[in-house]
Parts: structure tokens; C-alpha cells; sequence
């Protein structure tokens, strides 16, 4: 599948990770309908995002299965930052907080608050989280098309990742769009792997490169932003 066919207008544009970079530039391009539950984790294997739609999102990130990790990033609220006391010079640091099931890993969720323990706001941040994953499952279930975006993926991933959406999605359409970053790549190339449904595209190795996600996601729409 070629990045062409994908340019074309979708109800449902769905981040699949790594990062928070797909959700960033899905809302940079107005293809971004509402926060989703991968968009602001950390996913290093897209075989760990199968497994997680595999299972329809079962228990997960429950409490049993969470740890904590040493790094630290800045909490965010819908993927806004918050300031301590309106002070525009601070943010609200937040803890790495992993899913050991599933090997994804929240960085934005989990306010480092002086004196209190990081699963303070577990209660708030899960009802949060369920609510999003209902709302994500029940607008995925009603799209007609919906494309995915994942940053890095393998082909046997890919082939997974095509047959448990056919699965979960028929008879709607979808289509994924993979990039997959190659050091010192100046420009896109797209590759074939001949699986249905699937476009592949190796990229420079920069997620956060805004001239291409721009060239990239050109011309693809919402049908109701």
C-alpha cells in the first residue's frame, strides 16, 4: 500500500506509539478527535500494543501489575502541562509507571507530590483511563474507516497487528501507516511489504521532526474534525 492511498479521510485516526509523537502531530494536523489510551505512553514494541488489543485492553495498567521506574518526565492533563501554583517557570514532574504485562509504560499520569507515595492517584487516574478506554472502544467499533499511525514496527509485527484489527474491526474498513526510523535518512521512502491494508514508510530518525509528520499526514482528513 502506498502512502497516496492513505490520504484520504477517515471518522476515526487512531495513535498505536511509541510515543506521544503520533498523538502530537495528529493534533498539529487537526486529526486528533479526543485522548486516546496509548497517546501518552510509551510502547517500545508494537508486538506489546497487539497483545493489548488481543485482550480488548483487559486489566489494563491494574494496579497488581504496575511498577515503578527511575526516570521522571512532566504530568500532563489531556497533554497540557501543569505548573505548580501557576508558575510558568516549573512543571509538575511525573513518574515512569510500567504496565508489567503489557511492557507499556505511562511518563505523564503520575504526579511526583512531595511526601506521598506515586499510587496516591491511582483511584483518579485509572477511573480516567477506563473512561477513555471506553469511549476510545466504542468510537473504534462505530468507524466505517479508521486509520492507525504507529512509530516502528517490524513486518511479523505488522502481519499480527493486520489480522487481530480484521478481527476486531470487520466488516469497517482501517488502514495502517507505519514509519520506521532509519539513522541518517534525509528523506521518506516507502517500502513494500505487500500486506493488505498496510503502508510502510522508512523515515528520518527523528520523531519529533514536524516537516515530515507534516508531509506525511498532507491531505488526510477527518470526515467530522
Amino acid at each position: 500500500m502506498k502512502l497516496q492511498d492513505v490520504k484520504e479521510s477517515y471518522d476515526l485516526i487512531v495513535s498505536l506509539g511509541m510515543s506521544c509523537a503520533p498523538a502530537i502531530n495528529m493534533q498539529r494536523n487537526n486529526l486528533r478527535k479526543f485522548s486516546m489510551p496509548l497517546d501518552w505512553m510509551v510502547s517500545y514494541s508494537l508486538a506489546d500494543v497487539n497483545k493489548l488489543f488481543k485482550s480488548r485492553f483487559e486489566n489494563f495498567m491494574g494496579l497488581i501489575n504496575l511498577q515503578i521506574l527511575a526516570d521522571t518526565h512532566f504530568f500532563l492533563e489531556d497533554g497540557l502541562p501543569v505548573y505548580p501554583n501557576e508558575n510558568k517557570n516549573a512543571l509538575v514532574q511525573s513518574y515512569f509507571i510500567r504496565d508489567i504485562f503489557y511492557n507499556i509504560i505511562s511518563v505523564h499520569d503520575f504526579p511526583i507530590t512531595m511526601g506521598k507515595h506515586w499510587s496516591t492517584t491511582y483511584p483518579t487516574y485509572k477511573a480516567k483511563l477506563d473512561l477513555r478506554i471506553k469511549r476510545f472502544w466504542d468510537k473504534l467499533i462505530n468507524s466505517k474507516k479508521t486509520l492507525f499511525i504507529r512509530w516502528s514496527a517490524t513486518y511479523e509485527q505488522a502481519v499480527e497487528l493486520q489480522a487481530i484489527l480484521s478481527d476486531i474491526l470487520k466488516p469497517n474498513e482501517f488502514n495502517v501507516l507505519i514509519l520506521n526510523p532509519v539513522r541518517e535518512l534525509t528523506s521518506i521512502r516507502e517500502i513494500k511489504w505487500d500486506i493488505d491494508n498496510v503502508c510502510v514508510l522508512e523515515v528520518p530518525d527523528d520523531m519529533n521532526d514536524y516537516d515530515s509528520w507534516d508531509y506525511i499526514l498532507k491531505d488526510i482528513q477527518l470526515t467530522n474534525p
